[in-house]
């Protein structure tokens, strides 16, 4: 945080970034406020699918390559585990913005404003983060990103723990993997975010208090792995992943666990009745196939629609 050495330079510090930030929300704003979903929620029957949507109406693309839970309104899930490869794109540009992430979710039939859900993961956006390097970040709502919730720390919710071996926004330079954990702890009823890289111990990072949410107070009802990009509209959109198309070379989400409500993890049911995958645009990005808890994605990007 700045501190007032001068009362004119923080002033005017203050007002920059204020109009910086309103810049980089209206442009991707799913990355200040979180991703929007809409009531395309419910798909066939009761199985339920996440869909990225702006903020706003300002003219904006959202991919996604993931494998979801083939959840329904009724299922009960208490977190997950997973194993992230971290990338670095040097060429990507101001206005887009790549990410890989976990998303845990609750999603209610017909209720768009309703939708509970924390995310956690590693993303490049410049605009964002001013450089092109990979950043850990958070990110949470309890009403579809309409009022509530923000990205890392902008607003009180995610609560970092003391000797966390990350902060939400740090740099992940020179880190090969990262190990997510995010579960609902039975002690406390909040949901709780483990963290790890390069193989290590997953320890704590923080926590997001149960009362922020609603339907996601007691439990989830789908979790979502997987990469997103974002582009203006007219403009190329970013590699996802390492930019290789998935295959042995390419971006990994490793070691994918569902977490019961002692906190213990256990493997999905095969591909496809515990998960299954959702692509936006295939001539740019795919998924391969769901197989030994494990999935490779990504994509050289290049789509302008």
């Amino acid at each position: 945080m700045l501190r007032p050495f001068y009362l004119f330079m923080l002033l005017s510090i203050f007002c920059l970034k204020q109009v910086a930030t309103a810049s980089w929300c209206g442009k991707r704003p799913y990355l200040c406020s979180g991703m929007r979903f809409n009531q395309e929620a419910s798909s066939n029957g009761s199985s339920l699918s996440i869909k990225v949507e702006p903020l706003d109406s300002l003219p904006s693309i959202q991919h996604r390559a993931v494998y979801e839970s083939s959840s329904t309104y009724d299922s009960v899930l208490y977190g997950t585990i997973a194993t992230l490869s971290v990338h670095e794109f040097p060429a990507t540009i101001h206005g887009q913005d790549t990410e890989a992430t976990v998303v845990v979710s609750n999603v209610q039939q017909g209720r768009a404003d309703n939708i509970n859900a924390i995310h956690a993961g590693w993303g490049i956006a410049p605009y964002f983060y001013g450089d092109n390097k990979s950043h850990f970040y958070v990110k949470w709502t309890a009403d579809g990103y309409r009022s509530t919730g923000c990205t890392d720390l902008k607003c009180n919710g995610f609560v970092p723990v003391n000797y966390a071996p990350i902060t939400p926004g740090d740099s992940l330079e020179g880190k090969s993997k990262i190990t997510i954990k995010i579960f609902k702890k039975k002690d406390d009823g909040d949901w709780w975010l483990y963290f790890g890289h390069d193989g290590g111990n997953i320890t704590p990072v923080g926590f997001w208090p149960k009362n922020l949410f609603n339907s996601l107070t007691d439990h989830a009802n789908m979790i979502t792995w997987g990469g997103y990009t974002g582009s203006n509209v007219g403009e190329p959109s970013p590699p996802m992943g390492n930019g290789q198309w998935p295959g042995e070379k390419s971006a990994t989400f490793e070691d994918i666990q569902f977490v019961d409500n002692n906190g213990h993890g256990y493997v999905p049911p095969p591909w496809p009745v515990g998960v299954h995958s959702d692509v936006t645009h295939k001539k740019c990005y795919q998924v391969s196939v769901f197989t030994n808890n494990m999935f490779y994605y990504g994509g050289p990007g290049g789509c302008t629609d």
